[in-house]
C-alpha cells in the first residue's frame, strides 16, 4: 500500500509519528511523510535544515517532504499561532501536488497540538478517494482551553467545528486514552470509528542495552533518588511538586532529581534558591533521549504529575508508558485514565493531582519500603506494559486495522 504520514513534526523531532511511518515501512508498505522544517522544541529551524536546505530525504526506506512554516519562537501565543497555521496552509498546497501525481491508498494524521495538521490530509484525502486514519493525542478544542487559556465562545466554536470534521470525514478515529472517548462521542456519533490505540515507549526505554553513550552521565546525590524526566512545563505542575519537596524537607535522606528542560525551568530553578531546597532538589539539565534510560536506571522512584484539568484527566501521557517500561516503581501526582492505570498495574501509589500532602507523604511510604517491594512494584508496571503497550503489540493492532 502507499501509505501517507501526515505530522507536522518528524524526525530529528523526537515523536511517534516517526515510529509510525518508519515501522509501516519495515512491515512492506510504501510511506511517504509530510511535514515540516525541524524547530521543536527549540523555536529555530535545526541545524542543517531550512527554507533552502533538506526539504526532501530518504530515511530508512521513507520518502519525507517538508513544507515551510514560520519557526515557534520562544512559543509565545502569537508565535504558536503562526507556526501551526503557517505549516497548515503550505502543507495542504503541498498536499494537493503530492495527490495530483501520485495515488495514495491511505492517509495517516497524527494529530498532536493543532488540530490544524489535519488539513493536508483532508486534501488528499479527497483526491485519492483513500480513507484517513486520525490518532489523536490531543483533545480540540479542549487542549486550546486547557493549554492556551483560551475560553473565548466563538474562537472555541469555531475549532470545535474544526474537530468535527475532522471526525466526520475519518475512517477511523485512533484514541490514545480510553477517556478521550466521551468528549469525541460529544461531538457527533462516531462509535463504530473509535479504536483505542495508545502511545508506547521509545525503542531507548524498550531496548536499552542496545544505547551506546558517547559521554557522562549526570552525577547524583546519594539518598532515595526520586526521579523526573522530560517537559518541564505548565502542565506538569510544579507549583504542587516543589511543595511537596518542601514537606519532604526535613528527611534529608530524599533527592528529587529533574532531568530535562522547558518552559517552568526559571521558576522550578529560582523556587530551589528561594525555597532554600538545595539540597533537596537538584535541576540536572537536559539530556539526549538515548542518555535516559541509563540516567533512570539510578532513581530509586520515578515520578510522574500533571495538572487538575479535565483535558488532563482525560490524557494519559506518553511519560507513563516510558516510565513502565524502564520497569521502576511510580509516585504518580494526577488524575483520572493515568490514575487508574497506575493503579490497575500496581506500578506505583498515586494521589490526586494537585494534592502535594497525599503526594509526599506516597514518597515517603515508598523511601521506607523495602528494595524487594520497590522491585516488584516496578516489574508489575513492565508486565503490563509488555501486556498493553509494548511497540509490537500496537503496530500489531494498527497493521490489522489499515489491512481491513
Amino acid at each position: 500500500m502507499k501509505i501517507l504520514v501526515v505530522t507536522q513534526y518528524f524526525q530529528p523531532e523526537n515523536f511517534k509519528s516517526n515510529d509510525i511511518a518508519f515501522e509501516l515501512s519495515r512491515r512492506g508498505h510504501d510511506v511517504t511523510v509530510l511535514t515540516g522544517i525541524p524547530n521543536y522544541p527549540q523555536g529555530k529551524f535545526y541545524k542543517g535544515y531550512g527554507i533552502l536546505k533538506k526539504r526532501h530525504e530518504r530515511i530508512n526506506g521513507v520518502s519525507i517532504y517538508r513544507a515551510f512554516l514560520i519557526p515557534r519562537g520562544k512559543g509565545g501565543g502569537m508565535m504558536l499561532a503562526l507556526n501551526y497555521l503557517s505549516w497548515a496552509l503550505i502543507a495542504s498546497i503541498w498536499a494537493f501536488l503530492m495527490a495530483l501525481f501520485r495515488k495514495y491508498d491511505a492517509v495517516f494524521v497524527h494529530e498532536t497540538s493543532p488540530i490544524t495538521q489535519g488539513y493536508p490530509a483532508l486534501v488528499v484525502r479527497a483526491m485519492c478517494h483513500c480513507p484517513m486514519y486520525f490518532w489523536v493525542l490531543d483533545l480540540w478544542p479542549e487542549s486550546l482551553q486547557a493549554a492556551g487559556g483560551i475560553n473565548n465562545k466563538h474562537i472555541l466554536g469555531i475549532f470545535t467545528r474544526m474537530t468535527r470534521q475532522m471526525y466526520r470525514k475519518s475512517e477511523k478515529i485512533l484514541i490514545s486514552s480510553n477517556g478521550f472517548r466521551e468528549s469525541i462521542l460529544a461531538k457527533g456519533d462516531y462509535e463504530d470509528k473509535i479504536e483505542y490505540f495508545p502511545n508506547w515507549a521509545e525503542s531507548v526505554f524498550e531496548n536499552p542495552s542496545e544505547v551506546r553513550l558517547d559521554r557522562n552521565l549526570p552525577r547524583l546525590p546519594d539518598g532515595f533518588r526520586v526521579m523526573f524526566t522530560g517537559n518541564v512545563g505548565e502542565a506538569q505542575d510544579f507549583e504542587q511538586v516543589i511543595k511537596a519537596a518542601e514537606l519532604l524537607k526535613d528527611y534529608k535522606n530524599i533527592k528529587f532529581l529533574i532531568v530535562g528542560d522547558g518552559r517552568k525551568r526559571q521558576w522550578v530553578t529560582d523556587a530551589i534558591k528561594d525555597k532554600d531546597l538545595e539540597e533537596t532538589v537538584f535541576w540536572l539539565g537536559r539530556y539526549p533521549l538515548d542518555y535516559i534510560p541509563a540516567i533512570s536506571n539510578d532513581a530509586d522512584v520515578l515520578f510522574l504529575s500533571l495538572k487538575s484539568d479535565l483535558i488532563f484527566r482525560l490524557t494519559v501521557p506518553a511519560k507513563l508508558q516510558s516510565y513502565m517500561a524502564t520497569g521502576k516503581p511510580i509516585a504518580a501526582m494526577i488524575d483520572g485514565e493515568a490514575q487508574n492505570i497506575v493503579k490497575e498495574s500496581g506500578c506505583g501509589l498515586c494521589a490526586d493531582a494537585g494534592d502535594a500532602k497525599a503526594f509526599a507523604d506516597n514518597i515517603l511510604k515508598m523511601s521506607k519500603f523495602p528494595k524487594e517491594k520497590l522491585a516488584a512494584m516496578g516489574k508489575a508496571g513492565l508486565e503490563y506494559y509488555d501486556k498493553y503497550f509494548r511497540k509490537a503489540v500496537c503496530f500489531d493492532r494498527l497493521y490489522n486495522l489499515i489491512e481491513k
